[in-house]
């Protein structure tokens, strides 16, 4: 069927007709210009696509194969830029497509082209996982003009069509958990590779939503304790046509296009919208949020050499930021382009998604990568006013939800960490390489350790946010595992076809003595040690940590520190009954329960050392002789044995008694240290030892104690945390 097919609809108008009085009429035909998208309605379903160049806007309707175009429907009306109709007896199940009549004008930014079908922008639901191919481009592919001529031949057969979803769910008690940002442990966590390997999954739910709702994988979440899983995209993707030639995929999905559509490849049963929305029943059920990952800052269409498959081909002008020549892309992103979210259009978009994902689907929050891209102003810079941040900040629905950033662009003034306004936290990269540098032993680390520990009031301090802000991160998914930041020096990412030149070269990684797996006893307990050492470290700072998964358990991906292609056990979690049995997952587990059970550790306060009327102090440090910092230790750059009191007494409010005070005590020399326990004004009485990273856990019961100035031997790059209630 060609693009000139005749259709079955009248010529449109400018806007809809006026309501008639008496009884309510049947949907005209013309139906309304709000909401966009395909929405089912009594009789048959109201389309409506923003399209402000467009000349024609056709609906293609497909059989239940979505292979054949079975009919084209004109959209009669427009109004304000938007098309928009009724078609009768369509519904729940429908595949349908978009195309768009307009000018194919790259050097002026058009790329209509009404040969190609294009995803429907609020599409609900994608009827197959898009795979890069020849036929997903809006340009003849090879030849000399390349993007600038037109491709005739219709891709209606091969291209993944759009479904009409019945949204309808029956909820039941759903509730948000509600977890306060400051008691949270968020766990970052990829679908497909949670449960593609867990063996009490059944075989055709690993890998999919239903696998992360299962009991087995909820069970190993509540076994650790923590209380939010933040889940890499989810929203529909596309692999790069390169990646598909090397046998490869875009496996982390940070390549999406449906921001409305769940990932077709994540669900067990093919058209089952409510699979994702069972999950998260599932897992609010357990007491766990659900954090979406959200790439709103580009798209899968790449550059101007790159495939149309809906916003280039339906209103590229809008949609993108463009360079001046119009035919190029801005990039602020590294992928070939940017979305313009300082654009009606596009911001619209980007709001109605977030509170589609929030009012239909339940989820507790998003993280926004690369979010400065988001957030630049029309003229291109990073900007607290501009479209996005401010229609974030008005919203009602968005304000009861968590929104972190990851602060950072690749385009100019791109880096913005504690650069977002109040009502947002933040990845912190700064606390992931203070915390590296300081547990590798580097000199002159140790005052911005200290600071990060304490929540990095000197990044988030000026904008009158709290600890909370702060979203604590070691490890996530783009870089090393846990496991192979202690055992590898290089990245080894030969198996992503780049010649190991992708990936981060600066790492802030040591191997411990030997690059990769070692049988080394010594080498090995001191892997160990530093594990501990990253994860105590984490969980006792102050700010909101995040655990990469399968840290607990280990995970290794051999080195490769840039794993977005690989979707096999390279990136899969390993659920054999060694890794099950890693003393790091009891050790993990153990620490957030000890973190929950220590309000003195989350306290959205900062922490300042000044004394308060009563003389007493929330924070006092220590050297290794048991005696307060003097300015001249805190400036000397091999002090890298130190101790910390933090008093339980300080609290966001009165009443000031709190739970248990925490001494933390660290060692990131190469030698053995005895270090004297102080004398704490308040604190009478022994010291328990809950944690030993020489060592491992101890619960209270079972602790040793100390009763100041007794010695506390710490081995060589190892740290301790004691606990005492201090006196009333």
């Amino acid at each position: 069927m060609t693009a000139q097919a005749v259709d079955d609809t009248p010529a449109h108008r400018t806007s809809s007709p006026p309501a008639e009085p008496g009884p309510a009429p049947a949907p005209s035909v013309y139906g309304r210009p709000w909401p966009l998208g395909a929405t089912l309605q009594e009789g048959g379903v109201n389309f409506a696509v923003f399209a402000s160049a467009a000349e024609r806007v056709e609906i293609c309707l497909f059989d239940d194969s979505g292979n054949l175009e079975v009919r084209r429907i004109v959209l009669p009306a427009r109004t304000d830029d938007i098309w928009h109709g009724f078609v009768a007896g369509v519904g729940a199940g429908t595949r349908y497509g978009v195309r768009v009549h307009g000018p194919y004008e790259p050097q002026q930014g058009w790329r209509c082209n009404p040969y190609k079908v294009l995803l429907d922008p609020y599409a609900r639901l994608l009827d197959r996982p898009l795979h890069g191919a020849p036929w997903q481009y809006g340009y003849p592919l090879g030849q000399d003009k390349r993007d600038l001529h037109m491709d005739t031949r219709d891709n209606a057969r091969e291209c993944a069509k759009c479904v009409v979803v019945d949204g309808r769910f029956d909820w039941g008690d759903d509730r948000h958990p509600e977890t306060p940002m400051e008691d949270s442990v968020f766990y970052e966590v990829h679908v497909r590779g949670f449960t593609k390997q867990m063996p009490e999954v059944p075989e055709h739910q690993r890998g999919t939503f239903a696998g992360l709702g299962s009991e087995a994988a909820i069970a190993h979440l509540k076994k650790l304790g923590v209380t939010a899983v933040e889940l890499l995209p989810v929203q529909a993707f596309n692999d790069e046509r390169r990646l598909r030639d090397l046998g490869l995929s875009n496996y982390w999905g940070y390549n999406t296009i449906g921001f409305f559509a769940p990932e077709p490849r994540y669900l067990s049963r093919p058209d089952d919208l409510n699979e994702f929305r069972r999950m998260v029943r599932a897992l609010h059920a357990a007491g766990i949020e659900v954090i979406l990952d959200v790439v709103y800052n580009h798209s899968c269409e790449g550059n101007h050499l790159g495939p149309t498959l809906c916003f280039k081909g339906i209103d590229n002008r809008s949609y993108y930021r463009l360079t001046e020549d119009h035919r190029h892309y801005l990039d602020f992103t590294g992928t070939g382009n940017t979305l313009n979210a300082s654009h009606p259009a596009m911001l619209r978009v980007v709001m109605d998604s977030l509170r589609y994902w929030v009012e239909e689907m339940h989820v507790d929050g998003f993280r926004f990568d690369l979010t400065p891209a988001i957030a630049r102003n029309a003229h291109g810079a990073f900007d607290h006013r501009s479209p996005f941040l401010s229609a974030v900040a008005q919203d009602p629905v968005l304000r009861r939800v968590k929104l972190i950033a990851e602060p950072w662009d690749l385009g100019d003034h791109g880096y913005q960490v504690g650069g977002f306004p109040q009502g947002w936290s933040e990845w912190n990269g700064q606390y992931r390489d203070r915390v590296r540098d300081y547990w590798r032993g580097i000199e002159g680390t140790l005052g911005d350790f200290a600071a990060a520990l304490c929540g990095s009031s000197d990044i988030y301090g000026p904008s009158r946010r709290g600890p909370r802000a702060s979203v604590n991160i070691v490890t996530v998914h783009d870089g090393f595992t846990l496991n192979d930041l202690v055992s590898y020096n290089d990245k080894h990412n030969e198996a992503n076809a780049e010649d190991n030149r992708d990936g981060e070269s600066h790492n802030r990684s040591w191997n411990c003595g030997a690059e990769g797996p070692t049988d080394d006893p010594e080498i090995l307990a001191f892997r160990e040690r530093q594990k501990r050492n990253f994860l105590t470290t984490l969980f006792a700072s102050r700010g909101v940590p995040l655990l990469l998964g399968g840290d607990e358990m280990s995970r290794t991906q051999g080195g490769n520190n840039n794993a977005y292609c690989q979707d096999n056990p390279v990136s899969w979690f390993d659920w054999s009954d060694a890794r099950r049995q890693d003393p790091l997952l009891d050790f993990t587990a153990a620490m957030i329960r000890l973190r929950a059970e220590l309000p003195v550790l989350r306290h959205n306060t900062w922490l300042t050392g000044k004394p308060d009327e009563e003389s007493r102090r929330d924070i006092v440090w220590y050297s290794v002789w048991g005696l307060e910092m003097t300015s001249e230790e805190w400036a000397n750059p091999a002090v890298r044995c130190v101790g910390a009191v933090l008093d339980a007494r300080f609290a966001p409010a009165p009443p000031a008694a709190s739970g248990q005070s925490v001494m933390l005590v660290f060692n990131a020399t190469g030698e053995d240290v005895t270090f004297t326990l102080p004398v704490v004004a308040g604190h009478v009485g022994e010291w328990a030892l809950r944690i030993s990273t020489a060592e491992g856990h101890f619960e209270e019961a079972d602790a040793r104690r100390y009763a100041p100035p007794a010695k506390l031997e710490l081995v060589s790059h190892s740290m301790a945390l004691l606990t005492q209630a201090p006196q009333e």
